[in-house]
Protein backbone atom coordinates (compact mmCIF):
# COMPACT_ATOMS: atom_id res chain seq x y z
CA UNK A 1 0.00 0.00 0.00
CA UNK A 2 2.97 2.48 1.09
CA UNK A 3 4.41 2.03 -2.34
CA UNK A 4 1.98 3.53 -4.04
CA UNK A 5 1.80 6.72 -1.74
CA UNK A 6 5.41 6.79 -1.29
CA UNK A 7 6.45 10.49 -2.16
CA UNK A 8 3.05 11.79 -0.59
CA UNK A 9 3.72 10.34 2.61
CA UNK A 10 7.30 11.25 2.77
CA UNK A 11 5.66 14.54 2.25
CA UNK A 12 3.24 14.81 5.11
CA UNK A 13 3.38 11.03 6.81
CA UNK A 14 0.82 11.58 9.03
CA UNK A 15 -2.14 13.22 6.70
CA UNK A 16 -1.31 10.77 3.66
CA UNK A 17 -2.23 7.46 6.36
CA UNK A 18 -5.60 9.35 7.21
CA UNK A 19 -6.28 10.09 4.20
CA UNK A 20 -5.87 5.88 3.62
CA UNK A 21 -7.63 5.59 6.59
CA UNK A 22 -11.14 7.58 5.50
CA UNK A 23 -11.20 5.64 2.22
CA UNK A 24 -11.79 2.58 4.60
CA UNK A 25 -8.95 0.68 4.34
CA UNK A 26 -8.14 -1.14 7.53
CA UNK A 27 -4.33 -1.62 7.50
CA UNK A 28 -1.27 -0.48 5.40
CA UNK A 29 1.75 -2.74 4.27
CA UNK A 30 4.96 0.03 5.02
CA UNK A 31 7.61 0.61 2.37
CA UNK A 32 10.27 2.87 2.67
CA UNK A 33 9.37 5.01 5.69
CA UNK A 34 11.32 3.41 8.34
CA UNK A 35 14.37 4.42 6.68
CA UNK A 36 13.34 7.75 6.39
CA UNK A 37 11.13 8.41 9.46
CA UNK A 38 12.48 5.97 12.21
CA UNK A 39 10.38 3.52 13.71
CA UNK A 40 8.67 5.05 16.45
CA UNK A 41 7.25 7.99 14.37
CA UNK A 42 6.19 5.69 11.62
CA UNK A 43 4.29 3.34 14.35
CA UNK A 44 2.96 6.48 16.20
CA UNK A 45 1.38 7.47 12.80
CA UNK A 46 0.02 3.89 12.01
CA UNK A 47 -1.69 3.96 15.32
CA UNK A 48 -3.31 7.87 15.48
CA UNK A 49 -4.78 6.78 12.17
CA UNK A 50 -6.38 3.70 13.29
CA UNK A 51 -4.36 1.45 10.61
CA UNK A 52 -3.23 -2.17 11.13
CA UNK A 53 -0.02 -2.92 10.46
CA UNK A 54 -0.16 -6.35 8.30
CA UNK A 55 3.57 -6.28 6.73
CA UNK A 56 6.72 -4.38 6.19
CA UNK A 57 8.79 -4.62 3.28
CA UNK A 58 12.20 -4.83 4.60
CA UNK A 59 15.70 -6.26 3.12
CA UNK A 60 15.73 -9.82 3.98
CA UNK A 61 17.73 -10.13 7.60
CA UNK A 62 20.56 -12.10 6.54
CA UNK A 63 24.47 -11.31 6.23
CA UNK A 64 26.27 -8.59 8.10
CA UNK A 65 22.93 -6.09 8.61
CA UNK A 66 20.72 -8.45 9.57
CA UNK A 67 20.36 -7.41 13.25
CA UNK A 68 20.14 -4.23 12.85
CA UNK A 69 17.13 -4.59 9.91
CA UNK A 70 15.16 -6.97 12.68
CA UNK A 71 16.19 -3.89 15.42
CA UNK A 72 14.55 -1.51 13.19
CA UNK A 73 11.59 -3.36 12.40
CA UNK A 74 10.96 -4.73 15.57
CA UNK A 75 10.25 -1.35 17.09
CA UNK A 76 8.20 -0.30 14.59
CA UNK A 77 5.88 -3.57 15.70
CA UNK A 78 6.21 -5.51 12.18
CA UNK A 79 5.32 -9.42 12.51
CA UNK A 80 6.02 -10.11 9.24
CA UNK A 81 8.59 -8.92 6.74
CA UNK A 82 8.59 -9.00 3.24
CA UNK A 83 10.93 -9.18 0.17
CA UNK A 84 12.28 -10.80 -3.17
CA UNK A 85 15.31 -12.01 -4.54
CA UNK A 86 16.59 -10.18 -7.54
CA UNK A 87 15.60 -11.00 -10.91
CA UNK A 88 19.13 -12.28 -11.85
CA UNK A 89 18.59 -15.28 -8.85
CA UNK A 90 16.42 -17.20 -11.45
CA UNK A 91 18.57 -17.24 -14.21
CA UNK A 92 19.32 -21.42 -13.24
CA UNK A 93 18.25 -23.62 -10.34
CA UNK A 94 21.83 -22.94 -9.23
CA UNK A 95 20.67 -19.14 -8.59
CA UNK A 96 17.79 -19.87 -7.49
CA UNK A 97 19.61 -22.45 -4.66
CA UNK A 98 21.69 -19.55 -3.36
CA UNK A 99 19.12 -17.15 -3.27
CA UNK A 100 17.23 -18.96 -1.11
CA UNK A 101 19.88 -19.90 1.32
CA UNK A 102 19.68 -16.13 1.90
CA UNK A 103 15.73 -16.03 2.59
CA UNK A 104 16.03 -19.06 4.63
CA UNK A 105 18.79 -17.65 6.93
CA UNK A 106 16.43 -14.49 7.01
CA UNK A 107 13.80 -16.65 8.21
CA UNK A 108 15.84 -18.52 10.89
CA UNK A 109 17.32 -15.25 12.30
CA UNK A 110 13.51 -13.44 12.22
CA UNK A 111 11.95 -16.41 14.08
CA UNK A 112 14.68 -15.35 17.18
CA UNK A 113 12.61 -12.30 17.31
CA UNK A 114 9.30 -13.97 17.03
CA UNK A 115 8.79 -11.99 13.12
CA UNK A 116 8.07 -14.16 9.97
CA UNK A 117 9.25 -13.47 6.52
CA UNK A 118 6.96 -13.78 3.25
CA UNK A 119 8.43 -13.80 0.00
CA UNK A 120 6.83 -11.30 -2.56
CA UNK A 121 7.22 -12.43 -6.02
CA UNK A 122 7.87 -10.70 -9.40
CA UNK A 123 7.13 -11.90 -13.06
CA UNK A 124 10.70 -14.05 -13.32
CA UNK A 125 9.18 -16.90 -11.06
CA UNK A 126 7.03 -17.92 -13.00
CA UNK A 127 8.02 -16.96 -16.65
CA UNK A 128 11.54 -19.02 -16.50
CA UNK A 129 11.84 -22.64 -16.11
CA UNK A 130 14.14 -25.51 -16.09
CA UNK A 131 13.01 -29.38 -17.66
CA UNK A 132 9.56 -28.33 -18.05
CA UNK A 133 9.39 -27.23 -14.13
CA UNK A 134 8.60 -23.52 -13.33
CA UNK A 135 10.84 -21.67 -11.71
CA UNK A 136 8.30 -20.70 -8.83
CA UNK A 137 8.01 -24.29 -8.02
CA UNK A 138 11.60 -24.94 -7.55
CA UNK A 139 11.58 -21.79 -4.55
CA UNK A 140 8.66 -23.05 -2.98
CA UNK A 141 10.45 -26.42 -2.69
CA UNK A 142 13.24 -25.27 -1.27
CA UNK A 143 11.71 -22.32 1.08
CA UNK A 144 11.85 -23.12 4.53
CA UNK A 145 8.76 -23.73 6.07
CA UNK A 146 8.55 -21.14 7.96
CA UNK A 147 8.43 -18.54 4.79
CA UNK A 148 5.10 -18.01 3.78
CA UNK A 149 3.97 -16.03 0.65
CA UNK A 150 2.83 -13.13 -0.23
CA UNK A 151 1.60 -13.33 -3.54
CA UNK A 152 1.59 -10.47 -6.50
CA UNK A 153 -1.33 -11.09 -8.58
CA UNK A 154 -0.37 -8.90 -11.34
CA UNK A 155 3.58 -10.19 -11.54
CA UNK A 156 1.82 -13.66 -11.60
CA UNK A 157 -0.04 -12.74 -14.34
CA UNK A 158 2.55 -11.09 -16.54
CA UNK A 159 5.25 -13.95 -15.37
CA UNK A 160 2.47 -16.33 -17.69
CA UNK A 161 0.48 -18.25 -14.64
CA UNK A 162 -3.03 -17.91 -13.35
CA UNK A 163 -3.23 -16.00 -9.90
CA UNK A 164 -5.99 -17.95 -8.60
CA UNK A 165 -4.94 -21.19 -9.73
CA UNK A 166 -1.68 -20.33 -7.79
CA UNK A 167 -3.59 -18.97 -4.80
CA UNK A 168 -5.61 -22.37 -4.53
CA UNK A 169 -2.28 -24.25 -5.27
CA UNK A 170 -0.37 -22.49 -2.48
CA UNK A 171 -3.26 -23.26 0.02
CA UNK A 172 -2.57 -21.82 3.64
CA UNK A 173 0.55 -20.93 2.98
CA UNK A 174 0.15 -17.71 1.31
CA UNK A 175 -1.39 -14.96 3.82
CA UNK A 176 -1.18 -11.73 1.52
CA UNK A 177 -2.20 -11.05 -1.69
CA UNK A 178 -0.52 -7.75 -3.99
CA UNK A 179 -3.73 -6.34 -5.67
CA UNK A 180 -2.54 -4.33 -8.80
CA UNK A 181 -4.43 -3.81 -12.53
CA UNK A 182 -3.19 -2.85 -15.70
CA UNK A 183 -2.73 -4.57 -19.03
CA UNK A 184 0.34 -7.21 -17.57
CA UNK A 185 2.13 -6.92 -20.54
CA UNK A 186 5.79 -4.99 -19.62
CA UNK A 187 7.08 -4.65 -16.39
CA UNK A 188 9.19 -1.70 -17.04
CA UNK A 189 6.35 0.15 -18.57
CA UNK A 190 2.64 -1.06 -17.57
CA UNK A 191 0.70 1.97 -16.66
CA UNK A 192 -1.31 0.90 -13.93
CA UNK A 193 -4.99 1.51 -13.62
CA UNK A 194 -7.99 1.18 -10.55
CA UNK A 195 -8.41 -2.42 -9.18
CA UNK A 196 -11.62 -3.77 -11.51
CA UNK A 197 -10.76 -1.57 -14.55
CA UNK A 198 -7.99 -3.92 -15.65
CA UNK A 199 -7.17 -7.52 -16.76
CA UNK A 200 -7.26 -9.17 -13.59
CA UNK A 201 -9.66 -11.73 -12.74
CA UNK A 202 -10.57 -10.53 -8.92
CA UNK A 203 -13.20 -12.42 -8.08
CA UNK A 204 -11.35 -15.50 -8.88
CA UNK A 205 -8.28 -14.88 -7.50
CA UNK A 206 -9.75 -13.62 -4.02
CA UNK A 207 -12.55 -16.38 -3.88
CA UNK A 208 -10.82 -19.23 -3.83
CA UNK A 209 -10.08 -21.24 -0.87
CA UNK A 210 -6.66 -20.04 0.64
CA UNK A 211 -4.99 -18.80 3.52
CA UNK A 212 -5.28 -15.27 2.62
CA UNK A 213 -5.35 -13.02 5.05
CA UNK A 214 -5.09 -9.35 3.66
CA UNK A 215 -6.00 -7.74 0.26
CA UNK A 216 -2.91 -5.25 -0.32
CA UNK A 217 -3.90 -2.52 -2.71
CA UNK A 218 -0.41 -1.15 -4.63
CA UNK A 219 -0.77 0.53 -7.69
CA UNK A 220 2.23 1.93 -9.80
CA UNK A 221 2.66 4.53 -12.72
CA UNK A 222 -0.98 5.93 -12.69
CA UNK A 223 -1.68 8.35 -15.12
CA UNK A 224 -4.68 9.21 -12.96
CA UNK A 225 -4.57 10.75 -9.54
CA UNK A 226 -3.42 8.41 -6.89
CA UNK A 227 -6.17 8.59 -4.23
CA UNK A 228 -9.23 8.31 -7.13
CA UNK A 229 -7.28 5.66 -7.73
CA UNK A 230 -7.55 3.83 -4.44
CA UNK A 231 -10.89 5.17 -3.88
CA UNK A 232 -11.99 3.00 -7.19
CA UNK A 233 -10.05 0.05 -6.18
CA UNK A 234 -11.43 0.10 -3.00
CA UNK A 235 -15.22 0.37 -4.23
CA UNK A 236 -14.71 -2.26 -6.12
CA UNK A 237 -13.68 -4.62 -3.53
CA UNK A 238 -15.49 -3.95 -1.16
CA UNK A 239 -18.66 -2.91 -2.68
CA UNK A 240 -18.62 -6.87 -4.22
CA UNK A 241 -17.72 -8.39 -1.07
CA UNK A 242 -14.51 -9.19 -2.28
CA UNK A 243 -12.88 -8.15 0.48
CA UNK A 244 -13.72 -6.24 3.73
CA UNK A 245 -13.08 -2.74 4.85
CA UNK A 246 -14.26 -0.03 7.73
CA UNK A 247 -17.17 1.79 5.21
CA UNK A 248 -19.42 0.53 2.80
CA UNK A 249 -18.70 2.49 -0.75
CA UNK A 250 -21.42 4.50 -2.10
CA UNK A 251 -23.30 3.13 -5.03
CA UNK A 252 -22.01 4.13 -8.36
CA UNK A 253 -25.83 5.00 -9.00
CA UNK A 254 -24.91 7.82 -6.10
CA UNK A 255 -22.43 9.09 -7.04
CA UNK A 256 -23.72 9.97 -10.68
Amino acid sequence: MMYTVLDQARADLEGTLDRIAALGYAGIETYGLVEHFGPARVRAAIASAGLTLTSAHAPFPAGPDAEAILDRYEELGAEVLVWSMERAEFDSPDTIRRGVERVNEAAERAAGRGMRIAYHNHFAEFSQSFGGRQAYDLLLELLDDRVVIELDAYWTEMGGADPAEVVGRLGERVRFVHVKDGPAISYEDDVMVPVGEGRIDWTRTLTVPSGLRWHIVELERLHIDTFEALRRSYDHLVGRGLSRGTITPASSEERS
